[in-house]
């Protein structure tokens, strides 16, 4: 029988070596699925890199749900000013009309959505941005019928900006509040619509590509004779759902 080979220190160590480096591997491989998911924000709230989701009473809270409140509130503090000034300097009586809707809704739909920053601690801004400011002063600085072209102009775009925004939030918010403010907002902003469009200044082909541009601070109304403009009647609510 032949006597074994002594077991040198070198074997040892070799042995040990190949069982730590199998170690590291298994920890490695349970290790990197961790390290795939770290930073990973809720399911609830994929709506993105960097949303941050919080749980409320009233279903998950995105940050897209907490952007869309502050919009709401923004909406309010420079369109109802603007209301305010044309129901005092319109020239016609649809823009004038136009102007009431305007203060009407906003009032109504400023209230809602403070009730629901309340209720869901979310803070408000308590005035316009400063682009919303230099909208609101290119309406004071005009008079006459410059004034009704632009009122006209610039809300109608503004609303339409806004009304897909609505439309994206009320079909992704998983909490009831949103969900409700956002069916308060979409009524509110549709009957903006209507009645500026009603007051016959809204040019279609400079609004398609005004939405479709990039933003402007303030946009420019079309070059076309005021006296052209026919006020319409605002097209009736469909009737049910």
């Amino acid at each position: 029988m032949r006597p074994r080979p002594p077991v040198t220190g070198r074997g040892i160590f070799s042995g040990t070596g190949l069982i730590v480096t199998a170690l590291a591997a298994t920890a490695v491989a349970l290790l990197v699925p961790l390290w795939s998911y770290a930073g990973r924000t809720d399911p609830a709230g994929a709506a993105g890199p960097g949303t941050r989701t919080v749980t409320t009473p009233y279903g998950p809270l995105s940050d897209a749900d907490r952007d869309f409140v502050t919009k709401v509130r923004l909406a309010g503090l420079w369109e109802l000013p603007a209301g305010d000034m044309a129901r005092r300097k319109g020239t016609t009586p649809a823009v004038r009309a136009a102007g009431q809707h305007l203060v009407d809704g906003h009032t109504a739909l400023d209230a809602h959505v403070r009730t629901v920053a309340t209720r869901l601690g979310t803070p408000l801004p308590n005035e316009p941005n400063a682009e919303q400011k230099r909208w609101l002063a290119a309406l004071d600085a005009a008079r006459g019928e410059d004034f009704d072209r632009r009122f006209a102009a610039l809300l109608r775009l503004a609303h339409g900006r806004v009304f897909t925004v609505v439309a994206q939030v009320r079909a992704a918010t998983q909490n009831s509040l949103v969900r409700d403010l956002a069916d308060d907002a979409n009524a509110t902003v549709l009957d903006h619509i209507r009645v500026l469009e009603a007051t016959g200044y809204v040019d279609f082909a400079a609004l398609a590509r005004d939405l479709a541009a990039t933003p402007t601070p303030v946009p420019v109304p079309p070059e076309t004779d005021p006296a052209a403009a026919v006020p319409v009647t605002p097209s009736p609510p469909p009737d049910g759902p």
